[in-house]
């Protein structure tokens, strides 16, 4: 056994872990990551990057075929090899991980592979396949991620009922399959396998899709998927699912109280995630619990003095660019302690300013303060809307589905939240979450100038419409 020290020893190489682990190295600190499995954690090699990759093919097959036969080409499409579309998944994820490990190299950091377990307060075993080390910290990140969460009654076995991480490693389609949980990840899988045939219905306990997002805008995201072919139960139950050698029987409870039976070749349980946090070893060195999730105080510290929890384990929303944020906030504080100067500029990422995300087409995007949010925390609010009919670019590139919907204040005219959904929304977002951490007012959104014709200029016009002075509406 070999004993290794460091300044900062981070436990996870996901999108939390290594930008921390970068962070704390740009700021002189000796830094270790262990990871267990690949560089880039669940998001970068069975998450984010390959389920991107996969809406990616699949809008071309789908929205570039009809393109195509719009044009009056003949489009013949017998020899679709879904293998090929999963392999540039696949591909996507093992470069993009390659990259991470070469970022660690490249900034210093001694790069760990094997299974970690705290036997001390900064102290952490590693099991790997030489043999185990133990590797010490003045500091510790742990940033293990979280997993498909599964539902009694519906056990995965990656075979018949499936995870998302099953489902991105399936080289072969379903010819159906039923998508418990009506989420992003439900709906990004529901539009992709829409796309390439798959017949697909979605079951949703909430009386809505999305049950996160705006109601409205779920709704336009709801309807595309429609005509697409697929078919949705809200307010429905799933109660079990008979697994034979042929196929999937999912039992339902609909809306109104009646039964129902799908029969399908697969089932996607997609019901959120569970954190990572068994077998760590947290609460044998004083480590706070809530539930499976780690409490955290100030620049993610926890109870254990020098003991820091980033990313899906802390029960902040499980998005890897909250994990990044929170990684950087962590990493500085850190610095700043171990050299006795002063605190870092932010203590938490701030829930208000969190953008979400959903890569169906249309895509949506959101963050703030959505309609019934504001009814329920009591806050004035007034709702200023854009329709993308009204977008040049939306139209010209016969994307015209869609909305920007703004919340503001009609006093001040600051800005509360958004919800964009439609072509490029989740890039257009950012406009609106930078002018309100910014504290720009709805008049300055819409007194600036757009270059025409892009997206962007439904924000704007959104703005002037809450203004009363929208011009293409």
């Amino acid at each position: 056994m070999t004993q290794r020290n460091f300044d900062l020893v981070v436990l996870g190489a996901g999108p939390g872990g290594y930008v921390a682990a970068i962070r704390a190295a740009q700021l002189g600190l000796s830094v270790a990551v262990i990871e267990k499995d690949s560089p880039g954690g669940v998001c970068l090699n069975i998450g984010c990057i390959p389920s991107k990759a996969l809406i990616h093919q699949a809008t071309l097959f789908h929205d570039g075929a009809a393109m195509l036969k719009k044009a009056g080409a003949t489009i013949d499409t017998a020899g679709f090899d879904y293998s090929v579309v999963w392999k540039a998944s696949r591909l996507a994820a093992s470069r993009l991980s390659k990259g991470v490990q070469y970022l660690l190299k490249k900034n210093g950091i001694e790069y760990i592979s094997g299974t970690g377990t705290l036997i001390g307060s900064r102290t952490i075993s590693v099991a790997g396949s030489t043999g185990t080390d133990e590797v010490s910290g003045k500091a510790v990140i742990i940033a293990t991620g979280s997993r498909p969460r599964s539902l009694p009654g519906f056990e995965i076995d990656e075979a018949r009922i499936q995870s998302s991480t099953g489902l991105l490693l399936s080289e072969s389609l379903p010819r159906s399959i039923v998508v418990l949980g009506a989420g992003a990840i439900g709906l990004e899988f529901a539009y992709v396998l829409s796309s390439f045939g798959v017949s697909v219905t979605v079951v949703e306990i909430a009386d809505q899709v999305l049950p996160l997002e705006d109601a409205e805008s779920a709704a336009i995201v709801q309807k595309a998927l429609v005509a697409r072919g697929v078919t949705f139960h809200t307010s429905a139950r799933a109660e079990r699912a008979d697994v034979s050698a042929e196929d999937v029987t999912v039992s339902l409870t609909l809306k109104d109280g009646s039964t129902a039976t799908v029969v399908a070749d697969r089932l996607l349980v997609s019901v959120g995630r569970a954190p990572n946090t068994e077998g760590l070893g947290l609460e044998a060195i004083g480590v706070t619990m809530d539930r499976a999730f780690v409490k955290t105080g100030d620049y993610y510290e926890t109870s254990a003095a020098g003991v820091y929890a980033i990313g899906d384990i802390t029960g902040q929303a499980q998005l890897a660019h909250v994990a990044s944020k929170a990684g950087e906030i962590a990493a500085e504080h850190i610095a700043h302690v171990l050299r006795g100067s002063s605190e870092a500029a932010e203590s938490r990422v701030r829930a208000e300013l969190i953008p979400s995300a959903v890569y169906c087409e249309p895509e949506l995007a959101s963050f703030g303060l959505s309609e019934k949010k504001a009814a329920e925390k009591e806050i004035e609010y007034a709702v200023a809307r854009f329709p993308y009919r009204g977008i040049g670019k939306a139209v010209a590139i016969e994307a015209p589905e869609g909305q920007v919907k703004v919340l503001y204040q009609p006093a001040t005219q600051a800005i509360l939240g958004a919800s964009i959904v439609g072509a490029g929304a989740t890039d257009t977002v950012h406009e609106l979450l930078l002018a309100a951490r910014a504290e720009l007012t709805l008049e300055e959104v819409a007194d600036t100038v757009h270059a025409h014709p892009t997206l962007s200029e439904g924000v704007m016009e959104a703005c002037k419409a809450g203004l009363g002075k929208a011009i293409h509406v």
